[in-house]
């Protein structure tokens, strides 16, 4: 059968009135495409192999020196707010979905230093746990001696 023989091959029902159901209403045209949409067998699979492919670091501890340095500069930070110093804050943000975490660097002015918390407040609202502070640069540490006195 070649293409011409075929062309008439609807010719008894291609001017009939289209079927329109008494029973049922007529679909919407984006309902319809719908029916044809993608459609994934494993709802939330990928978003759960994302998640354990997501990479977080450990805390690390700091030695001795390293956490007397860094006292000594939270000392000279509590004697001298009241000049709201800009500074630079490395520390350790915990996962909330897994072990492990991420180091933040973020730089703000200090507005308070609570010694009772724990923690030191940035000009922005951000609050970060004195235990969770790694390193600390800024300004305000560049006359500092390593003995303590400035």
């Amino acid at each position: 059968m070649g293409l011409l023989t075929n062309s008439h091959r609807y010719d008894d029902i291609i001017h009939l009135p289209h079927h329109v159901s008494p029973n049922h209403a007529h679909m919407p045209v984006q309902d319809r495409a719908a029916q044809f949409a993608p459609f994934a067998a494993l709802t939330g699979f990928d978003a759960v192999v994302r998640e354990t492919a997501r990479l977080t670091q450990q805390p690390v501890e700091l030695d001795e020196s390293e956490q007397w340095l860094l006292d000594q500069k939270l000392q000279l930070l509590a004697r001298r707010l009241e000049e709201k110093p800009q500074i630079t804050v490395t520390f350790f943000q915990p996962d909330p979905k897994k072990e492990g975490g991420q180091y933040l660097r973020v730089a703000g002015q200090v507005q308070k230093i609570d010694p009772i918390a724990q923690i030191i407040s940035l000009g922005d609202g951000l609050v970060i746990p004195m235990r969770a502070i790694v390193a600390m640069d800024g300004a305000i540490f560049a006359s500092f001696d390593l003995l303590g006195s400035e």
